[in-house]
């Protein structure tokens, strides 16, 4: 590949061409179904998915077969298919659905209002994950530049990946000859422990969720008149939660939401702590005074990628504070969120929370557990020579470093899909939440450096692959 070349390429379809339409995407408030369960009346996932395609129709690209795929009652998918010169296929991965609003943006940002501070585009969904179908699109407009070999490439675009990807089997089943069998995936929703170097995701962890619901009255009633009589709903869930979390260090106590951590992961824990240094923890927005759970890189990495996790994440059932008089509720509703292993089955972990969590209440309480869909987590299989040589070389030509690999604590459910679906594929799971990118919270960014030069990472793995 020539190197100067195909950075100009690279740098002037960023600049030229895709930071103004991840601007034009910011501003479009397309909620996930889960967030928006009208979304086919709103029309905003039509609309994200409009302006990527008329977006990849203008770059022209030859023999490029672009199709909005919309089965009914489903979300609209974007569907890409490219000859290539090798009999082989690959398959690349985004979304273009997002999260909700959130509150806490900085002055002058917004979730619906880009802004272009420097290499940064602050608004929802530039990061997570807006910009994958375009640097998919521009990675394979650089092969055909270059005159490089590639596979067929085909190219999926979801729009309820932020729901859960609950739709998307229905499409990978409707699409399942159009698809094949691919011996690569690229997923670019992941993270990256910095915007200066290539980052391989190699494990994911699973979700297992729900709302806790306890009742202890019918209606509320003075705390001065019932206090010390009627049991607090609040305190139960507490006890309740005891049975779940280590309320000192915040271990999961059933050693069934645990599972034992390969040694292959343990070392690239080691090379990612070595790498990041103290950024492994100073990366989050602490308050004064707050320090992380331990100082030890290895085990912070460890701990957000293969150890369970609970963080309660929402409440019902207590007024604002302003608002609240002295009365006993009636009732406390948590929304809890238990990161498991990657290799814990999510669903069996969901009903064990269940049992967990309602049988054998305190007092007699009223425990409802309403679960969410469960999501299974993921780890890679072997990886072979020619993916770890060309993940290297490709860190090397467009940043300059040496390729991390590293888990990661989030979920991709589309991950898990595919791995079980095409257990003999490579997986290059990838993407630019790095430090401060803060997806689903306020201030989301997208790091337009590290993006463009993980475009050219693409396109050289692509390549790779043909030539393997």
């Amino acid at each position: 590949m020539d190197v100067a070349a195909a950075r100009a390429h690279v740098e002037q379809a960023w600049e030229h061409s895709i930071v103004p339409a991840l601007e034009r995407y910011v501003a479009i408030p397309a909620l996930s179904p889960a967030f928006d369960p009208d979304w086919a009346v709103h029309g905003e996932l039509e609309r994200a998915v409009a302006l990527a395609a008329e977006w990849i129709s203008a770059r022209r690209i030859a023999d490029l077969a672009l199709e909005v795929v919309r089965l009914p009652g489903r979300t609209p998918l974007l569907l890409l298919e490219l000859p290539g010169d090798a009999d082989d296929t690959a398959l690349l991965y985004g979304h273009l659905d997002k999260q909700p609003a959130m509150t806490g943006w900085g002055e002058g940002l917004g979730p619906w209002t880009p802004v272009r501070r420097g290499e940064r585009l602050y608004g929802r969904g530039a990061a997570d994950d807006g910009y994958a179908v375009f640097a998919a699109v521009t990675a394979l407009e650089l092969l055909r530049a270059q005159r490089r070999r590639h596979a067929r490439c085909v190219v999926l675009i979801e729009t309820c990946e932020e729901s859960g990807s609950y739709d998307l089997p229905f499409y990978m089943e409707h699409l399942r000859a159009r698809i094949g069998r691919p011996s690569l995936v690229i997923g670019l929703d992941s993270g990256c422990g910095n915007y200066e170097q290539l980052w391989r995701t190699t494990s994911l962890r699973g979700i297992a969720a729900g709302a806790l619901r306890v009742q202890v009255l019918e209606e509320g009633v003075h705390s001065g008149d019932a206090g010390g009589v009627v049991p607090s709903s609040f305190r139960i869930a507490r006890q309740l939660l005891d049975r779940l979390e280590d309320a000192g260090s915040g271990a999961i106590r059933p050693a069934c939401f645990s599972a034992e951590i390969p040694a292959e992961r343990i070392a690239q824990a080691e090379v990612a702590a070595r790498v990041l240094g103290e950024s492994v923890y100073a990366r989050f927005p602490f308050a004064p005074g707050v320090a992380p759970t331990t100082r030890d890189g290895r085990e912070l990495i460890l701990r957000r990628t293969w150890r369970p996790a609970l963080e309660v994440t929402g409440a019902d059932g207590l007024p604002a504070p302003l608002h609240a008089g002295n009365v006993l509720r009636p009732e406390t509703t948590l929304k809890l969120s238990l990161r498991v292993p990657p290799t814990v089955d999510a669903a069996a972990a969901t009903e064990a929370l269940r049992a967990l969590l309602c049988d054998d209440a305190p007092c007699g309480a009223r425990v409802e557990w309403t679960p969410d869909a469960p999501a299974q987590g993921w780890s890679a299989p072997p990886s072979e020579t020619w993916l770890d040589d060309a993940l290297e070389r490709a860190s090397q030509v467009w940043f300059g470093r040496e390729a991390v690999a590293m888990g990661e604590g989030a979920t991709i459910p589309f991950m898990a899909m595919l791995g079980a679906q095409f257990p003999e594929a490579q997986f290059l799971i990838t993407g630019v939440l790095g430090p401060g990118a803060n997806a689903h919270g306020p201030n989301e960014f997208l790091h337009l450096g590290a993006a463009a030069r993980l475009t050219g990472c693409v396109a050289s793995v692509l390549a790779a692959h043909a030539e393997r």
